[in-house]
């Protein structure tokens, strides 16, 4: 036992983490920033090779971050801004333990000290904090249908975290499951190597990677896009829409689309239901998608040209960009709804289902039956326990970079207004 009480412990290492490490620096607040691996260690281990952040380098700077990449518009590498996070944690030396698992969290009887306990190097230890920081995030627990069990043994299966290149798979074609970011991307990667590919959709957007002679995002944030409070949501659909389709692949990033991937020779296939030993099942929903992601992204065009009607700027016009043509009738999409595996040559699967987050080392009644966070804006039911780094946890930007230091700053006012009570 440590029997020192700091202010504030913050779990995670992170973007998230090391951003509220920050505000909490400069605000004189003692704190301790545990990290189960390295600085950034969900950039560097769940990322594949050719990875590349969706948002340019100059929207991926936290508070304080002296210049760091040369490029101010190219799209970072997954390791590139793993490297970056541990820069920034040297230059402004936080309070950062790397190797640390956190085992659990819980309050003493009287309800005023949280006991942090962790195991570093095989030795278990607790430390003790007034209050508490939940960066850990929400993808450290993968998920995959509980049917992929189903599939024969002689087809490797990858979830998305564990997939780094087409050279690690064996010979033949691949199915890919989820064409949401993840998904489109993990396509292109293989079709890119010569790999027949086969690509199960969901209900995706899209967003162009340019318009009007501007990235997407400097687009977006510029009119305050992400920056909708959650509070001001009254469509719960909304908040658990999958990320839109985009990509920062290529010197300057590129618009990805299902019809795009399909002129590649990806064939495209609605939602995967189910399967058995060499038979895999789709829901007839694939042109669906194909125009919902069409519709999504004509959307946002015509959001943008009222921000530039409403505010009298310059109005170029828009770039011929041909993965961004709509496909009317969809004809990219196939009708079959059954594949066989063995029949096509389907060797790999790789699942871009997605992840969730893991709290269970939180034996504190701040979990959802579901074991998700029940916040509000951040703030937990129980005093002193903080969220931050989940999708819509106090507006549209709270779930990617360039969001975080809102959020940090907004939870560490709160620290410093309860630190001095």
């Amino acid at each position: 036992m440590n029997n020192t009480v700091t202010d504030v412990i913050v779990i995670g290492a992170g973007h998230a983490g090391l951003c509220v490490s920050y505000y909490l620096t400069r605000n004189g607040i003692r704190h301790i920033v545990f990290e189960q691996g390295r600085v950034g260690e969900t950039w560097r281990s769940q990322r594949w090779d050719s990875f590349k952040l969706n948002s340019a380098n100059k929207l991926n700077l936290l508070p304080g971050q002296l210049g760091y990449f040369d490029d101010p518009d190219a799209f970072s590498f997954a390791n590139e801004f793993a490297l970056s996070l541990e820069t920034y944690m040297k230059q402004l030396n936080l309070p950062v333990k790397e190797h640390c698992n956190v085992l659990e969290v819980k309050k003493d009887e009287t309800q005023t000290i949280f006991h942090v306990t962790i195991s570093e190097e095989g030795t278990e230890s607790t430390y003790l904090s007034r209050q508490i920081v939940i960066a850990s995030g929400g993808q450290n627990k993968i998920r995959i249908p509980s049917f992929a069990k189903n599939v024969s043994p002689r087809v490797l299966q990858l979830h998305t975290c564990y997939y780094k290149n087409p050279g690690q798979l064996p010979n033949g074609n691949v199915l890919v499951v989820g064409s949401a970011q993840s998904g489109t991307q993990v396509a292109d990667d293989l079709v890119r190597a010569n790999r027949n590919v086969f690509l199960s959709t969901g209900m995706a957007g899209r967003f162009p990677r340019r318009y009007r002679g501007k990235d997407i995002f400097d687009w977006l944030f510029g009119m305050g896009f992400y920056d909708v409070l959650t509070d001001d949501i009254t469509d719960p659909a909304i908040l658990t829409m999958k990320p839109p389709q985009v990509s920062g692949a290529g010197e300057r990033g590129k618009t990805t689309s299902l019809q795009s991937l399909a002129r590649q020779g990806v064939k495209i296939f609605g939602r995967a239901a189910n399967a058995d030993l060499e038979t895999m099942f789709f829901q007839p929903d694939a042109a669906a998608h194909v125009k919902y992601a069409d519709e999504f992204s004509l959307t946002i065009k015509r959001l943008i040209d009222e921000y530039i009607k409403e505010n009298n700027l310059p109005d170029p016009l828009p770039e011929l960009d041909p993965d961004d043509i709509p496909d009317e009738h969809a004809s990219c999409a196939s009708v079959i709804t059954q594949l066989n595996l063995d029949d096509n040559n389907i060797n790999s699967i790789i699942w871009t289902t997605g992840f969730s987050g893991d709290f269970n080392y939180l034996k504190l009644p701040v979990l959802s039956e579901q074991k998700t966070p029940k916040h509000h804006n951040g703030l937990s039911a129980v005093e002193g326990l903080y969220f931050i780094g989940l999708p819509w946890l106090r507006k549209r930007k709270s779930a990617v970079i360039p969001g975080i230091s809102d959020d940090a700053e907004y939870i560490v006012n709160q620290i410093v207004r309860n630190t001095h009570l």
